[in-house]
Parts: C-alpha cells; structure tokens; sequence
C-alpha cells in the first residue's frame, strides 16, 4: 500500500484496492506519504552528511526503493553501510533481488519486536560494527505496533544495544492530525485486513520513544516542519510527528 501511495509498481491487485478506500478517508494522505520521502530523505542526508554516521539500520523498511536509505547516503558519503530488516519473506525476498548488485547495502528477515534477535544475527554483526555509532531508522514502522507490543521498550533495548553516539529517527501517525475522528476509525478498519493494522499516537507518546535520546533541534514536530528545506512549503497535508534523537556518551 505504501508503495502504491507512492505512484510505484511494487504492489498487488489487493493493495491497491485497500489504498484507495484509505485515500477515500484521508484525501490528503497520498501527499503526505511523499513527505514521508522526503522527510526520510533530510533526516539521512543529516546524518550521513553532518551528523557522520556511516552505518544505519532501517526497520521495517518494506521494499528498499523509491530514495530509500542507501540511495540518500551514498549521494554524500559513497562508503555508507545500511542493514534493511522487514520481517515479511515476500518483501525480503524482493528486496535482496534488488540489492544484488551492491555489497554495502543488505536485506534481513527480522521483526522490530525482537531487536536482540535482529542485532544479534551473523549477517548483520558481520555488515555493521555496533561497536561505532549507529543511525537506527524506524519510518512509519512504530505505529504498526500495538502498546501490547511496549514500542517504547523496543525502542529502549535498540537504544541499550547501540553505542553512544547514535542517533534514532522516527516518523508515527498522530492523533493531533485527525479531527475527524470517525474518519481515521473507519480508516484504520481498512488495516484490519492487512498485515497489521495501524495505531495512531499523541505527539506525548511519540516523544516517550526519545528517552535516553537527547532530542535534536526542533523536536517532535509535524514531519514538514523537521528542518525544511529553503523554499518548502509550510503548510502541506500531514499526518505523521517526525523526530531525531541522539545517544549521549554517558
């Protein structure tokens, strides 16, 4: 679906068919997912080009196109490493065949639920020193997670297993973007069917991810508004907080 929304062709009959009905409910959510991108884009060109991070793990990533991780690093620094993880064979699947032409980039089948089982298989111990900082990357990925799931002690035990230094980026559906109510319940309904459905969150709970984070200038803030570039416009549809958080050395 989230290639779908992007104009791309890595999708099926199925998930076009649930995109529109989401679309129908949410007219602004086709631009706001290409904001998405492009948030994407900022946070990783900061981190590889100011922040100097040469190592990032993107969870949850789904297929590794359209200006994915690696695409957007490598345009400022040539030599970055990225581990992508989706737990989903299909999409690993499809994703290894995509990166089969580059030995710097690599897909693993892992779930954002076991992050000591993701960080500790060979693959990526033997593509990523964790011993150096790291960029932990989890774009619209946390709010596939119920709070049964505790995404907020995920997030603590990825936090705990990375050295001091690294950074964790988040984009998560707010709440705050809602004011029709009904409409984000019946669009929500519209994942029941998928393979996870969708929990939207208050700015508040997104902020809780961020412990043991120092949080980075200008915080939690509506995706658009995290450091735009010159020229972007201010007041574009959104449904997604955006944040960038950094590990202290202490």
């Amino acid at each position: 679906m989230y290639d779908y929304y992007l104009g791309g062709k890595d999708h099926f009959a199925a998930d076009r068919e649930a995109a529109e009905k989401v679309l129908a409910l949410v007219p602004g959510l086709r631009r706001a997912v290409q904001e998405n991108r492009r948030f994407l884009r900022r946070v990783v060109r900061f981190l590889a080009a100011e922040a100097g991070i040469t190592q990032f793990i993107d969870i949850g990533v789904g297929l590794p196109t359209q200006g994915a991780v690696h695409e957007v690093a490598r345009e400022v620094s040539p030599g970055v490493r990225v581990v992508y993880a989706d737990y989903d064979p299909v999409v690993v699947a499809h994703g290894r065949a995509l990166l089969a032409v580059s030995d710097l980039s690599i897909m693993v089948r892992a779930d954002v639920r076991g992050p000591a089982e993701l960080l500790a298989l060979p693959e990526v111990r033997a593509h990523l020193d964790l011993a150096k900082p790291v960029a932990i990357t989890l774009f619209a990925t946390l709010h596939f997670l119920p709070d049964a799931d505790d995404p907020a002690g995920i997030v603590g035990r990825l936090r705990d297993a990375v050295a001091p230094g690294s950074y964790l980026a988040v984009s998560h559906i707010g709440t705050e973007f809602f004011p029709d109510k009904e409409a984000l319940a019946r669009a929500v309904e519209v994942y029941e069917k998928a393979s996870e459905r969708v929990w939207p969150r208050s700015r508040e709970q997104v902020l809780s991810f961020f412990d043991g984070f120092e949080l980075l200038e200008p915080g939690v803030v509506p995706k658009h508004r995290w450091r735009p570039e010159t020229g972007q416009a201010a007041d574009i549809p959104n449904i997604q907080w955006g944040a960038v958080g950094r590990k202290g050395t202490r």
